[in-house]
């Protein structure tokens, strides 16, 4: 059974860095499309980026040039390098996977079945 574990969750500043990591187990990632989601107190949850198992990816237009999702196969982990940080960023992060090819291009959270328990972020000052 696919278990996804987040972590790299922090506070820091404006115009800050971070980098999450999201390791799974279970089973490999190499034939998933993976997302990273956020959700912020009283909001929706939404998509910050997602990648094909063949390595595309799709950002949504808040991060784009931000944000960059990258995969390690070999340690069965996604990351996601998050610079330029505002605050608006502030929110938990979620990984998620899907074993269905191609819903990285609508990274929609209702189309994948596998989540992490999230990890917070916080860019304040």
């Amino acid at each position: 059974q696919l278990q996804l574990v987040e972590s790299g969750g922090g506070l820091v500043q404006p115009g800050g860095s971070l980098r999450l990591s999201c390791a799974a187990s279970g089973v490999t990632l190499d034939y998933f499309d993976m997302g990273w989601f956020r959700q912020a107190p009283g909001k929706e949850r939404e998509g910050v980026g997602c990648s094909g198992s063949g390595g595309r990816t799709n950002y949504a237009d808040s991060v784009k040039g931000r944000f960059t999702i990258s995969r390690d196969n070999a340690k069965n982990t996604i990351y996601l390098q998050m610079n330029s940080l505002k605050p608006e960023d502030t929110a938990v992060y979620y990984c998620a996977a899907s074993d269905t090819s191609g819903v990285y291009r609508y990274c929609k959270s209702g189309f994948f079945g596998s989540w992490g328990q999230g990890t917070q972020v916080t860019v304040s000052s």
